[in-house]
């Protein structure tokens, strides 16, 4: 079995409000911003800062908060789409800053809003067969990065973070049975076009899609409406494969937490669903979208205002770029 033994998270200081931002779209309401996407505020990494070096961050907040020493750590794995460079691995850059043994086995994974869920996936695999008894899952993300200037709607929603998991043969929560997915018919959905192997030099092109929106290639995309409709498809049927595979029923989950899209989504996912409003964690506000980091954030704030807490099972779902989705439940001890 493996469990969740620590939980960090780290947020750059830089913050800017709807206010700041609305500054570059004055057709906007500051009012107007919060009740669609449900954000006041969001973190953005300084312009020298990397996905790497807060994921550094999350990690030695870890270790101090819990104790733990690094040469305890026998695996690294960091899920970012921002890595520091094309190549080597951040993960294998971070092995060493951190003081982590060379022992240990490291890798980056490129995944967004469910590479969380993934990572605990992957690193309960890594226990299971005996590989490592000690896994810290990394996630790290500057969207912002790849952000336009003139994309008010991603600007509004999206921030930077990054999270700390420690995954081990102890700890305070029982990472149970997953539901995972992927449709790649949808990669467009959700993209950075240019500056990789397929189209390596910008392209400068400016499109509109069909909900009238700017489709820039050297830009972050998404397709709004599209990603709306594949979680609307993707989520009922993953959450009862979830109950199924872990030997539960609805009224068994005493709480869902899902990764933090838009308030607008979370809100129709739970409607349909038909989850109620006070099992159901809603919490951008300060954050916005941190994309794979969202659920450990998430984790960690109701562990510290005791909404999670002991005998408690617990619904996590990520859904998104990909396109893909994953969920599990994790049974907090007692």
């Amino acid at each position: 079995m493996a469990y969740i033994k620590g939980i960090s998270y780290y947020l750059p200081e830089r913050v800017v409000t709807n206010e700041e931002l609305l500054k570059d779209f004055p057709e906007w309401s500051v009012d107007k911003v919060a009740k669609k996407v449900g954000v006041n505020s969001r973190h953005l990494a300084a312009e020298n800062e990397t996905a790497g070096d807060m994921a550094e961050k999350a990690a030695r907040k870890l270790f101090e908060e819990y104790n733990v020493s690094p040469s305890d750590i026998d695996f690294v794995m960091l899920c970012t789409q921002s890595p520091d460079y094309f190549l080597p691995s951040t993960a294998c850059i971070l092995q060493h800053k951190l003081g982590i043994p060379t022992t240990a086995g490291a890798f980056d994974y490129n995944l967004g809003c469910s590479g969380c869920v993934y990572g605990l996936a992957m690193a309960k695999g890594l226990i299971a067969a005996g590989i490592a008894k000690n896994v810290l899952v990394l996630t790290a993300e500057t969207y912002s990065k790849y952000l336009h200037h003139s994309d008010k709607s991603n600007r509004s929603i999206f921030g930077d973070g990054a999270a700390a998991c420690l995954v081990s043969t102890e700890g305070f929560a029982e990472i149970g049975e997953f539901s995972l997915g992927t449709d790649g018919s949808g990669a467009d959905h959700l993209i950075v076009k240019t500056r990789a192997a397929r189209c390596k030099q910008p392209t400068g092109i400016v499109t509109e899609d069909e909900d009238g929106h700017q489709r820039f290639d050297d830009y972050l995309y998404m397709n709004g409406s599209a990603i709306f409709n594949f979680t609307l498809e993707a989520v009922p049927a993953m959450m009862k494969d979830i109950l199924a595979k872990n030997n539960v029923t609805s009224d068994d989950v005493d709480y869902y937490v899902f990764h933090q899209a838009n308030k607008f989504m979370l809100n129709t996912i739970r409607k349909v669903c038909v989850l109620p409003k006070d099992k159901f964690y809603i919490n951008l506000e300060e954050t916005g979208n941190t994309v794979s980091s969202t659920i450990m954030i998430g984790l960690k704030q109701c562990l510290e205002t005791g909404t999670i807490h002991e005998g408690m099972d617990v619904m996590i779902s990520g859904f998104g770029v990909g396109l893909s989705w994953g969920g599990t439940i994790l049974k907090f001890m007692k």
